[in-house]
């Protein structure tokens, strides 16, 4: 089993997500909350695997809850539900450490999918807003400044990292590509190594920065 808790404010939203939870056999929901304080004192409690957490919370929001469990060393993977608009916002959100991000109205099958991505260790950026992100990036003035630019992924190194990207697993990519589990794995210590990042959502958003990701500039 995989325990999750739910962070939102929206009494109605958050009993829903709860409800859609509630159906799967593969989680268990041992705590909810209503802003960021309770959602650091979820995780503090040492018992949760994923943490679902919304970003518009009065007090301290989801970025602030982020932030502070950044600088607390946490390891729990943080699952952002998000609104579709929210491009900047959820930039912020994987920037302060977020490891994946969904909107409200998914399917039970997808944030299911999700959460086990996270827990498994992987990141998930929702396909239909990676996209959008990489607009949000290109359009700020001198998105890029500052970043050197990398040797260029390969061809096969770009097609793990939107796998990857997608929320796959390693044995997901390696089946869907027909490579084998190591191979995904090198290719993965390759693009890290290309883009100066040490993990996947670093990599995602190293590659959503400079426009290798979503597309050319």
């Amino acid at each position: 089993m995989i325990r999750v808790a739910v962070v939102d404010d929206q009494t109605l939203v958050r009993q829903g997500i709860l409800s859609l939870l509630g159906l799967s056999e593969e989680i268990e929901v041992v705590g909810e909350g209503e802003d960021g304080d309770d959602a650091l004192a979820l995780v503090e409690r040492g018992d949760v695997d994923v943490l679902l957490l919304d970003l518009r919370m009065p007090r301290r929001d989801g970025i602030a809850a982020l932030e502070a469990l950044s600088e607390r060393g946490s390891q729990t993977p943080v699952l952002v539900l998000t609104t579709f608009d929210d491009d900047e916002l959820v930039l912020r959100a994987l920037r302060a450490g977020a490891r994946g991000y969904l909107l409200k109205d998914v399917t039970l099958d997808q944030l299911v999918g999700a959460i086990r991505s996270l827990a498994a260790g992987g990141v998930l950026l929702q396909p239909g807003l990676t996209d959008r992100l990489f607009r949000a990036v290109s359009a700020r003035p001198g998105s890029t400044t500052g970043f050197e630019r990398p040797e260029p992924l390969t061809a096969r190194e770009l097609d793990v990292l939107r796998l990857a990207a997608a929320g796959y697993s390693n044995t997901e990519i390696a089946s869907a590509l027909h490579l084998a589990s190591g191979t995904v794995k090198n290719h993965l210590s390759s693009v890290f190594v290309k883009l100066g990042v040490r993990d996947r959502t670093r990599a995602v958003l190293r590659a959503l920065d400079l426009g290798i990701l979503g597309g050319a500039r």
